[in-house]
């Protein structure tokens, strides 16, 4: 029994769904948001609030009270690459073998070079300057929880560190879409046999 008279139980238990259903709708309209910001932010020109609103559906109103400013929803949408980025590592690893979990993480490390050259270009410089320090250690980890699995199998160098490989994908933030396109696919697979453990270099993912 709920130790309530069942009119004010059947109250309590309409407004508590209310609120999961509200919750939940403001989770999807905050994940529309930030799709639609992220798609938006690569467009020439400042990103603009309200062509954001239009984009995924929503009135302004609702996207202010989740995000008041520009630069509240812009570290939000690189906050949200970084989390999606370092969340891939365990994921590949637990359906791929080591070196094409790896292979596969640089795939969306190139997504990521996108967002973060172009939202670290609209912010303020302190505060992209704070992005990078808080994102490095998380990314780091998802790089040496992807290392460490290729270490364990015997398929990448032993000598490999996660600072490593971070200075050598750096560069991918700096280069345009059509160099990102064209060159970074080449790039980021000579860095997967790079490294690979002595003799493990062979066509495919290995």
């Amino acid at each position: 029994m709920s130790g309530y008279p069942d009119e004010l139980s059947g109250h309590v238990s309409a407004s508590v769904k209310g609120a999961a259903a509200s919750r939940a709708d403001a989770r999807r309209n905050r994940d529309r948001i930030l799709r639609a910001a992220r798609d938006l932010v690569h467009e020439p020109g400042e990103l603009k609030l309200n062509a954001v609103a239009k984009a995924c559906g929503i009135g302004q109103g609702t996207l202010y009270r989740h995000f008041p400013t520009r630069e509240d929803l812009l570290v939000e949408v690189y906050r949200h690459e970084v989390d999606d980025l370092v969340a891939a590592a365990p994921r590949l690893l637990a359906s791929h073998p080591p070196v094409a979990a790896l292979a596969a993480w640089f795939d969306r490390v190139a997504g990521y070079a996108r967002v973060k050259r172009d939202v670290f270009a609209a912010v303020e410089a302190a505060t992209w300057r704070d992005l990078a320090a808080h994102s490095l250690g998380p990314i780091g980890e998802a790089v040496e929880l992807l290392l460490a699995a290729g270490r364990s199998a015997g398929s990448i160098r032993a000598d490999a560190e996660a600072r490593d490989v971070i200075v050598l994908i750096s560069w991918l933030s700096r280069l345009d879409d059509t160099e990102l396109d064209s060159r970074g696919p080449r790039l980021l697979a000579i860095l997967v046999d790079g490294l690979r453990a002595p003799g493990g270099i062979v066509t495919g993912s290995g």
